[in-house]
């Protein structure tokens, strides 16, 4: 193990000064590398009418082509389903209800404004609103935060029976956008792992889509971010006694545009002396870790994936790790900016977001 971490840290080191001039090479047809990290035994379902791999070798395959890449990462909340709009605020009335508070309806311009002055903050805009039309008789004050920590658990519960009920539609176009990617052989991988709501929620949400899309995407929970490679590295989870060999392998292969992000992020786990990012919260590095196991599972590079987001935090985490982003506005982010982003979009279809004007939208 010893062996193999000393040449990884060579490797690395090598590829971060130059130390070999790997194009001149690569012209005389003496190396092939792959700019992709291989992913994790779990293998990508994606059904596609000839076997195809999305492993590019550099030796034979023209810069064109490459260009050509492209996989689709999709959220759930705010993309596949406008929750907010058909979810929270009826599991809020739905509490509120269970609770005999009467008095207590949001309706949606109620709603969407306490969202605003509340930046989302659910215990914030429960203050905000019994502050306004007066608290319950009967509450004495040093159990408000109890009372609203209920209201919370039950509105939770609401949300979930609501989900569950699939009573709720999809956005209107994801399953034909979807159907798009699929029939020109475009891997689509769904985020679950960072969903605001957890995976109880998002689940539920994709399934809608139907067996059949079900078995030809990937959907990437917490447990599949913390299995692939690079969440191994980063979160620490489930990482195996292999890892130095691991480690080895996988700078091997790192090559051209690739290599400095890989070789940062090996890096830092070997504990060398590289110039990272060591501020991302701890929510910020699973919502990265969830973009890079997408990549991951698609098998193509990070650039050449395309995360459609409906939220601030994907946006950002896309942006740090160089991941082209367009965003899908829904009722909670009509009025938010997206400085980083390619595109702002209000729905899928011919109007706005199709696989077709995504393929103009990357390339610009």
């Amino acid at each position: 193990m010893a062996k193999a971490r000393k040449e990884a840290e060579h490797i690395i080191m090598t590829m971060m000064i130059g130390g070999r001039n790997d194009e001149n090479e690569r012209k005389r047809g003496l190396i092939t590398t792959s700019i992709i990290i291989s992913p994790p035994p779990t293998t990508y379902r994606h059904k596609t009418k000839q076997s195809k791999s999305f492993r590019v070798n550099a030796a034979n395959v023209s810069d064109d082509s490459t260009k050509q890449q492209l996989a689709l990462l999709l959220e759930v909340e705010g993309v596949l389903m406008d929750v907010h709009r058909d979810c929270h605020r009826q599991a809020f009335n739905l509490a509120f209800k269970k609770m005999g508070l009467d008095c207590a309806n949001w309706t949606e311009p109620i709603y969407l404004d306490l969202v605003r002055k509340c930046f989302g903050g659910e215990e914030e805009m429960l203050t905000l609103y019994f502050n306004k039309i007066g608290w319950p008789t009967s509450l004495p004050t040093n159990e408000k935060p109890s009372f609203m920590k209920r209201v919370l658990k039950d509105k939770q519960n609401a949300l979930e029976e609501l989900v569950m009920s699939k009573s709720l539609p999809l956005r209107p176009g994801a399953e034909e956008f979807i159907d798009d990617a699929l029939d020109e052989d475009v891997p689509v991988v769904v985020l679950a792992a960072y969903s605001r709501n957890g995976e109880n929620v998002a689940r539920p949400i994709i399934e809608r889509l139907g067996e059949d899309r079900m078995s030809k995407i990937k959907v990437v929970g917490q447990q599949e971010a913390e299995q692939s490679f690079y969440g191994q590295l980063v979160l620490g989870k489930g990482v195996t006694s292999s890892l130095d060999e691991q480690l080895l392998n996988e700078a091997r292969k790192a090559a051209s545009t690739e290599k400095q992000k890989v070789a940062k992020e090996v890096a830092s786990v070997l504990k060398l002396s590289v110039d990272i990012d060591t501020t991302s919260s701890e929510s910020m590095q699973k919502i990265v870790a969830a973009l890079r196991a997408g990549a991951e599972y698609a098998q193509v590079s990070v650039p050449d994936c395309v995360l459609v987001a409906g939220s601030l935090p994907g946006v950002a985490a896309a942006e740090q790790i160089g991941m082209p982003c367009v965003v899908l506005r829904s009722r909670l982010t009509s009025r938010a900016e997206f400085l980083s982003a390619k595109a702002v979009l209000d729905s899928f279809g011919a109007t706005d977001l199709t696989l077709k004007r995504l393929r103009l939208i990357r390339s610009s």
